[in-house]
């Protein structure tokens, strides 16, 4: 991470529900002027769905975009990610035991937003290097925060309520994540 962040990976099961709403939650979030790219994909894709209709409802609802395809997680995609974020323990797992030198960028979204508001805004301009300076802190947080249950349940097939439950988790851990990384996030005197 010589220069810095430049891409988040959100990874879920399918990439037809969670993964995709996250990327999408995020991306618009944080604008094109983050310079942050943002992408998903799925460690037992659906390969080429879209997004499962559900989602897609609530997505257009909000007036953000729905069009992704899923696509499968791949060891590369991992590479070439600057930090990796799951929506459940056992998919950060699957993602480090398929690449291990993952291991120190790999996290669950939710957990990852709440070392994000531990960190708090972080005095620095550029949204890239501001994300850099959360995953390199990411492990004294960690051990500041302690244990907690950060799983997003999977929503497919589960129903409406499911789905909605789903989507307030990631908005939240979105919310928290664009606070701390957004071009226009407050920095610390």
């Amino acid at each position: 991470m010589a220069d810095g962040a430049r891409c988040v990976l959100i990874v879920c099961e399918g990439n037809i529900c969670r993964s995709p709403a996250a990327e999408v939650l995020l991306r618009v979030g944080l604008g094109e002027d983050a310079g942050i790219e943002v992408a998903s994909a799925g460690l037992g894709a659906r390969v080429g769905e879209p997004v499962d209709e559900p989602v897609r409802r609530r997505l257009l609802a909000r007036g953000l975009p729905a069009d992704g395809r899923a696509r499968q997680l791949t060891p590369d995609l991992v590479r070439g990610a600057d930090v990796v974020l799951t929506m459940t323990a056992a998919h950060r797992a699957a993602v480090v035991s398929r690449v291990p030198a993952a291991v120190r960028r790999t996290f669950v979204l939710r957990e990852f937003a709440a070392l994000a508001r531990l960190a708090g805004p972080l005095d620095e301009p550029d949204p890239i290097r501001r994300l850099a300076r959360l995953v390199e802190s990411a492990g004294r947080l960690r051990a500041q925060r302690g244990p907690a249950h950060d799983d997003v349940p999977d929503p497919y097939r589960r129903g409406e309520e499911a789905h909605a439950r789903a989507l307030v988790l990631l908005t939240e851990a979105v919310d928290d994540l664009v606070t701390v990384l957004s071009p226009t996030a407050v920095h610390a005197p």
